[in-house]
């Protein structure tokens, strides 16, 4: 672990105490989370301390954590050979029809998160911040938008894949998908393959949106695993920072 990662953990503590939920380094990088009630506070304060001087948002996502812990490969326990590139589907997830209801986690916790990734150009340091809401049904969290500037597209797109609002937003519209577009193709209970497709019709001289005919299937994704041939890389990183 950095030494100055852990100067800013200790750093990050000094300062907020009790309006962080929590401080934690790990794969040498420093992550926060903070309460929705503190988060213009805390962030106001991360860009204007001299200690932490984080200037700038350098991106902002949403997650979506119904499906957290559910997986349909194994990762640590693969042969030499690889992972094959279909498995067996064992969970509903991005296989769901319209009107279906996912066989959620989320009951167990808070669901929605908007995840913020600062930087610090006076330090050099960076720092991950995560905001969880506070309704699953209604998620929402404050804009940064009078904080980072940046935020404004990050928030939209946020709003647009995963459905979470951001209150006071100056112009929170979709961004990415159709005007007409129901649903947030990121959430976990959005299938993979969405609910419409769209083609030209010559006969009719326009778009025409019709139902789906892809199959859903189930593939593996490149996984990067903790094990010795990737200790080298969090070494450098660590000798880098020193």
């Amino acid at each position: 672990m950095s030494n100055r990662k852990q100067q800013l953990a200790d750093a990050l503590r000094a300062a907020f105490g009790d309006r962080i939920d929590s401080v934690s380094v790990e794969y040498n990088e420093v992550s926060i989370d903070v309460a929705a009630e503190q988060l213009v506070d805390v962030a106001t304060e991360l860009r204007d301390d001299a200690k932490f001087k984080f200037q700038q948002l350098v991106d902002l996502c949403g997650v979506d954590y119904s499906q957290f812990g559910r997986d349909e490969w194994q990762t640590e326990d693969a042969s030499r050979a690889g992972f094959s590139r279909g498995v067996t589907a064992s969970a509903t997830t991005g296989r769901l029809q319209f009107g279906d209801e996912l066989d959620s986690l989320a009951t167990q916790g808070r669901r929605f998160a908007a995840v913020y990734q600062l930087i610090s150009y006076s330090h050099n340091q960076r720092l991950r911040m995560r905001v969880f809401a506070p309704d699953n049904d209604f998620p929402m969290v404050s804009t940064v938008t009078g904080i980072w500037a940046s935020a404004n597209w990050y928030e939209r797109e946020a709003f647009d894949l995963f459905g979470i609002l951001f209150s006071d937003h100056p112009d929170l519209r979709r961004i990415l998908t159709d005007y007409g577009f129901v649903g947030h193709p990121f959430r976990k209970d959005f299938p993979m393959v969405g609910h419409v497709e769209m083609r030209y019709d010559p006969e009719r001289e326009r778009v025409v949106y019709e139902p789906v005919s892809i199959e859903p299937r189930v593939l593996v994704p490149k996984v990067k695993r903790q094990d010795h041939r990737y200790l080298g890389d969090v070494q450098d990183e660590a000798q880098d920072d020193a």
